[in-house]
């Protein structure tokens, strides 16, 4: 079976999973930007985890973090649980299956996280349904699909991100092209965060978003 190449990993790909892009390598770089070197041994989550391929990246980097990969259905699960077991990481990843964080409620991890990185859905509903179409020619709909405005998901995350991130902890996601203006304002809204900063594509569009969560509630 041919390998998809991610941050240095190949990957096994699978039907019913999303292919990882290149662009959110600039995620992935980003992500352990946050951390390699300023964390001796971080534990991580890569939300919305696919192929597991952030999650894996991340391993690869940096040798002493511990990571738990988190996704939806069972073709995501199956095939990162396959590629953690294929590169060798499976006794420092862990691949739960859930609903966002629900899958990690009994772990432990409250407030115990260093980095969260995700990937999530963010084109809306209606573009899926015209233009973007082609998109679900190959690849599931639960990997695109934002929902109405496209950032259903990034709702939640920034939301419930904040009880497993540690004072200081990071929150890492991706975003569509047009989106960081919502994005700094879900981040705002939810009072927990930093302000917020982020990183541009190689056509100087900010694509990504990483703010920390507040030291204190002061």
């Amino acid at each position: 079976m041919p390998l998809h190449r991610f941050m240095g990993v190949d990957l096994e790909l699978a039907p019913g999973v999303l292919v990882p892009r290149e662009e959110t390598e600039l995620l992935g770089r980003t992500s352990l930007g946050l951390i390699e070197g300023r964390i001796e041994n971080p534990l991580v989550i890569d939300m919305c985890c696919g192929s597991g391929n952030l999650a894996l990246a991340i391993a690869t980097h940096i040798p002493t973090a511990k990571l738990w990969a988190c996704d939806l259905t069972d073709e995501t699960v199956s095939l990162a649980t396959r590629n953690t077991e294929r590169c060798g990481f499976s006794d420092r990843l862990r691949v739960i299956q859930g609903d966002l964080f629900a899958g990690l409620s009994d772990k432990g991890l409250e407030g115990q996280i260093d980095l969260i990185v995700c990937n999530p859905p963010y084109i809306s509903t209606q573009r899926l349904e015209g233009d973007s179409a082609h998109l679900l020619d190959n690849e599931p709909r639960e990997a695109f699909d934002g929902g109405p405005y496209g950032i259903s998901i990034h709702q939640r995350l920034v939301r419930d991100a904040l009880a497993f991130l540690k004072p200081g902890g990071w929150l890492a996601f991706e975003f569509g092209e047009g989106q960081h203006r919502q994005a700094a304002a879900l981040l705002a809204r939810a009072r927990g965060y930093e302000p917020a900063t982020f990183a541009e594509d190689a056509a100087g569009l900010p694509r990504v978003a990483f703010v920390q969560k507040k030291w204190s509630d002061a």
